[in-house]
């Protein structure tokens, strides 16, 4: 094998399950899901460090690194009864070279997704959902997947620090690239002072769906949950997932790197990746944006574990429940190398 391990650290798997190598499929062919490390924070606008958000969410329990997680309440054992799960450790990438490490994110997403295994991708900051993202969507027909999008900020920028690529552009590059439909792009919990009128003109041009925290007060997160479930079915095959740790109050996760305050709580979180997991045909995840420099106590880094836990705990009672197999596909179906051939244009 050639596994990396991690960049940072010892080499540990997530939670004590087994190691695989993504460049070699017969290491995971038995995963259900494949766990992947992106420790990439080259696109971070203001507090760094999400480059060791992978070896904190992986390792952050006081219970035994033994591959195995019981559910109280939905009764799975996700790490080692009810799904299969493997962990591919880190890629190798490079903070100071966004495009070469997306390049490299997107090409072992891609080839995961390929054959057959969901790939739950641990970052990093947010630039690497646009490789995660286009990785997933080149294992689908075109255009079949959606993505629902928990954060505090829409990341739809244009061009910021005269750079097309960083942590506040992601969303954009993926539906100007035709990745993803803008129409069946889901974000929940926006609020605050960003991005201006001219990024919202835009977002509203390409029909993209945002829930603000202050809807998600008014209405509730469960009523937000079911329109956002309607929409990301609709003419979709399966969900990505991706979540911004900041979408969290900072009471809540104050180790992020652009914190906002006033927005869902842990117990919030949890639930609605939970709720999505079991609910929603789930094909690709990813957890960003811890950044354990600014953490306190370990309080974002548990954070991020459990919402790993949560999720993997949704997909195999999904599973268990009998709505459906997990997606599996025997023969890789890739579509292109979406980074190298859908760059933007700069304007």
């Amino acid at each position: 094998m050639t596994r990396y391990g991690p960049m940072y650290g010892p080499d540990y798997t997530f939670l004590g399950v087994p190691a695989c190598d993504w460049q070699e499929p017969e290491t995971y062919a038995d995963a259900d899901v494949v766990v992947i490390g992106a420790p990439f924070d080259g696109g971070t606008s203001h507090r760094p460090g999400a480059r060791f958000g992978p070896q904190v969410i992986r390792g952050t329990d006081y219970l035994p690194h033994d591959g195995s997680r019981p559910h109280m309440a939905m009764r799975v054992d996700a790490l080692r009864d009810d799904l299969t799960v493997k962990d591919a450790g880190d890629l190798e990438v490079f903070s100071g070279d966004v495009e070469r490490s997306c390049r490299t994110i997107e090409e072992a997403v891609a080839f995961v997704a390929g054959h057959g295994a969901i790939p739950l991708i641990l970052g990093g900051d947010h630039t690497v959902t646009w490789p995660d993202v286009t990785g997933v969507s080149r294992a689908h027909p075109p255009q079949r997947v959606s993505v629902i999008h928990f954060d505090a900020h829409a990341d739809t920028g244009h061009i910021e620090f005269g750079s097309l690529y960083g942590h506040g552009q992601p969303m954009r590059r993926l539906i100007e690239s035709g990745a993803v439909r803008g129409d069946r792009f889901l974000q929940l919990g926006l609020r605050g002072y960003w991005p201006g009128p001219d990024v919202l003109d835009w977002m509203a041009d390409q029909r993209m769906n945002s829930f603000h925290m202050s809807e998600i007060v008014e209405r509730g997160l469960d009523a937000v949950l079911d329109s956002a479930f309607t929409i990301a079915l609709d003419e979709c095959d399966g969900v990505f997932l991706s979540v911004d740790i900041d979408v969290c109050d900072p009471g809540h996760a104050p180790g992020t790197g652009t914190p906002e305050p006033g927005g869902l709580t842990a117990r919030q979180l949890l639930d609605a990746v939970s709720r999505i997991c079991h609910e929603l045909p789930v094909v690709g995840m990813d957890i960003v944006e811890v950044s354990p420099p600014f953490d306190h106590a370990e309080i974002t880094a548990m954070l991020g574990n459990r919402v790993v836990l949560e999720a993997l705990s949704g997909i195999a009672r999904r599973r268990k429940d009998g709505e459906g197999p997990l997606w599996r596909r025997s023969t890789p179906l890739l579509q292109g190398r979406g980074v190298e051939r859908d760059q933007p244009t700069k304007s």
